[in-house]
This record gives C-alpha cells, structure tokens and sequence, in this order.
C-alpha cells in the first residue's frame, strides 16, 4: 500500500496527498478509514489505495499511519 503526506485540507471535506511523485492526488473525506476528516492535519502521514475517480487519478481507503 503507498504512502503519502497530507499536503493540503480544505474547509470542503477534501485534500490533497504528496505523494512524492511529483503529482499531488486527491482524497475525498468519503475515502477515509479509521479517521474522521476533522482529525486530520498538514503534514500527516498516510497510506493509500491508487484509485480512479470521475474526474481522473484519487486516492482510496485513506487511513493515518
């Protein structure tokens, strides 16, 4: 399972993740597991499942490390 930084949150119930790839990839809070989206900060590490959302490339199953 990849892992990632929480690059950045919105006020919008998503965020973005570092991937260390050099593309940053989208979460939404309804691809969280085991933590509530207000929980979550900048910097965070997480893991990830690679997934494809309408709009192209997001990130699955998103859980803290």
């Amino acid at each position: 399972m990849p892992e990632g930084k929480i690059k950045k949150l919105t006020d919008k119930g998503f965020g973005f993740i570092d991937t260390g790839g050099g593309a940053d990839l989208f979460f939404h809070m309804s691809n969280l597991e085991g933590v509530r989206f207000d929980d979550l900060r900048e910097g965070q590490r997480v893991s990830y499942n690679p997934g494809r959302g309408p709009k192209g490339p997001r990130a699955e199953n998103v859980r803290p490390l």
